[in-house]
């Protein structure tokens, strides 16, 4: 989905329309786009908070409200975002009730010279470049299942929470980065993606046990969109990559005996 200043909630998740039904006419759910496996809202910050907001209960509870109706979305289902971080004028900044609903948030940098040239090579040449198919919807669920049955120990459980709980600034356990900094921490939806982002680390990694270094390699992507910063952390330049660095730093990680 291309967001524009002029894109509408019933443009992302469908309307009711009138159609005409041997002689009666009658109201039909027409879906829109979101119905999808895969929903990429490209350049999302362009768009109004009104309509960023029509993701909301689709990104949450997996279905869609019109008309006192809710309409399933049937598995898997993933929303990716993009934003322009160049181009200012014309763009609203994300809620941050839809930002915390994003598992992760991913940095790109610009290109390196050898990717560039691969890039030329694969744009600028006369041959086509085409997607294959690599694994079926149920297959992908089926990751989701194993994914979730990956066992944690508490102590690892305890330690995301920790981690998260640091990045408030009225906790204990807060590092001085955070108490002078920052306004808000991160919700539980934080924790949650800190516990699910390390069992699929550890998956990647071959291993079907969580260890407290799987929380600390994804902590950064799952936690630098969900701490806002305060007027004065702002003025400074501070980054919430700092601030989740310096929470990593000062959390001390459990020891089992």
């Amino acid at each position: 989905i291309q967001f524009t200043p002029d894109l509408m909630p019933a443009d992302i998740i469908g309307t009711n329309v009138l159609v005409d039904e041997g002689g009666s006419r009658t109201f039909r759910f027409q879906p829109g786009p979101v119905f999808a496996n895969l929903v990429l809202a490209d350049e999302i910050n362009r768009a109004t908070p009104r309509t960023q907001s029509a993701l909301l209960e689709a990104m949450q509870e997996h279905q869609v409200s019109v008309a006192r109706q809710r309409h399933p979305l049937e598995p898997p289902f993933f929303v990716l975002a993009t934003q322009n971080p160049l181009e200012m004028e014309g763009t609203y900044p994300l809620p941050e009730a839809q930002l915390d609903r994003f598992l992760f948030k991913v940095m790109v940098p610009f290109p390196s010279e050898e990717d560039l040239v691969s890039i030329m090579d694969r744009t600028t040449g006369s041959d086509s470049v085409t997607a294959g198919k690599v694994c079926s919807a149920a297959e992908i669920v089926e990751m989701q299942r194993l994914a979730r049955a990956v066992p944690i120990a508490p102590h690892v459980t305890a330690y995301a929470v920790s981690v998260l709980a640091a990045t408030h600034p009225d906790q204990p356990r807060a590092p001085g980065l955070v108490r002078e900094y920052v306004r808000y921490g991160g919700s539980p939806r934080g924790a949650q993606a800190l516990v699910t982002a390390g069992k699929i680390y550890a998956l990647l990694d071959g291993r079907f046990n969580v260890s407290t270094d799987d929380i600390r390699a994804v902590a950064l992507p799952a936690l630098r969109h969900r701490i806002i910063l305060n007027f004065e952390g702002e003025a400074e330049g501070i980054t919430t990559e700092a601030v989740v660095r310096a929470i990593l730093d000062a959390v001390a990680v459990p020891t089992v005996e």
